[in-house]
């Protein structure tokens, strides 16, 4: 009987450990925290680089955010705010499997910064507080820089656990693998 591991079981070990920091980052959503100040963000990020399969890339961090968001409420932009994480998996996607410092740093800020505009411009048109006109549009963003920090702050916060989490597992197995062929 041979000790190694097969590169379906070293896929389904790293897929298991991706889906546990995805479940874990979206456990800390609903604990009380600063507003934008989540893991939701560097979640799709990382989803859309680590998991395999395409479908599950979309449907595991976003069924996580439907999971969070039926503990914490629902609100009248979750379809906007769904469709940005669903850009943030897919920007995760283009990161693909280059996951360097300097690129997942890149897409950490390519990711805050869809959010704030997308958001802040869905804000603009659904709500009142803000004149529909330019200078409206601009006040809307310029009310919502306090938020972009936090966003970008939680993004580069949770990409950095979940990034490095993941490569400190990808060592791990890669380690157990390699002593598994040696008792071969």
């Amino acid at each position: 009987m041979k000790n190694e591991m097969t590169e379906k079981q070293v896929l389904w070990i790293k897929t298991g450990i991706a889906a546990i920091l995805v479940l874990f980052a979206a456990g800390l959503r609903i604990l009380p925290h600063p507003w934008n100040l989540t893991p939701i963000g560097a979640m799709a990020l990382f989803s859309g680089s680590v998991f395999k399969e395409k479908w599950f890339k979309f449907a595991f961090p976003l069924a996580a955010l439907f999971a969070g968001d039926t503990v914490i409420g629902f609100h009248q932009l979750m379809l906007v705010v769904y469709l940005s994480f669903a850009l943030s998996v897919a920007i995760g996607m283009w990161l693909g499997e280059r996951r360097k410092v300097l690129r997942i740093s890149g897409v950490t800020l390519l990711g805050a910064i869809q959010f704030f505009l997308i958001t802040n411009f869905a804000v603009w048109v659904a709500f009142t507080t803000y004149p529909k006109s330019l200078t409206g549009l601009v006040a809307c963003y310029v009310g919502g820089l306090p938020y972009f920090w936090n966003t970008l702050a939680g993004d580069a916060l949770y990409v950095a656990l979940l990034f490095g989490g993941y490569a400190l597992a990808e060592r791990w197995v890669a380690k157990t693998r390699g002593v598994a062929e040696l008792q071969r």
